[in-house]
């Protein structure tokens, strides 16, 4: 192989997106516990709905040997009231579940009342206010649009934009 060869050649097969790799570190971690891909963990709130979602996690699901579905889902659930509204809610939550994996992946729920891991919820960072060249800026270039109500929503999101970059 000549020196031009080695050098046309890319490391690491050249970019690749960050989801697709993170996919194979998190495989084992989820895989230990039951979880596939993580996919129900990811989303949760989708499979079980907003008000679920904040008050529960799912922990792991065990299925029988040489079985890959009608499993147990263990649950976490952070408060006693939700763990009693959860008990009569159940069929509908595990018919959720498995129309959400296609298969009969969960048979039964088992639910452990405990903390849930706090979330992690940052402000949005303050939006100062344009300059004078900020601004006629954001409006010439939105000069060529017609509806009204559009225009407002693209100017608001131009400042929004424009007022989050150091001045």
């Amino acid at each position: 192989m000549t020196a031009k060869a080695i050098k046309k050649q890319k490391r690491g097969g050249g970019p690749r997106a960050l989801a697709s790799s993170l996919s194979a570190v998190t495989k084992t971690v989820f895989g230990k516990r039951g979880f596939a891909d993580g996919a129900i963990v990811k989303d949760w709130a989708t499979i079980a709905g907003e008000h679920l979602a904040r008050h529960s996690l799912p922990e792991k699901i065990s299925t029988p040997r040489d079985k890959a579905a009608g499993g147990t889902l263990y649950l976490t659930i952070d408060s006693g009231g939700m763990a009693t509204e959860l008990q009569h809610l159940e069929p509908l939550l595990i018919e959720r579940i498995n129309g959400y994996f296609g298969f009969k992946a969960v048979d039964r729920l088992k639910i452990t009342q405990g903390p849930l891991p706090k979330e992690d919820h940052k402000p949005a960072p303050p939006v100062r206010p344009l300059q004078e060249a900020e601004e006629s800026g954001l409006a010439e270039s939105l000069m060529e649009v017609d509806d009204p109500e559009l225009k407002q929503a693209l100017k608001a999101l131009g400042r929004a934009v424009i007022g989050r970059r150091p001045g």
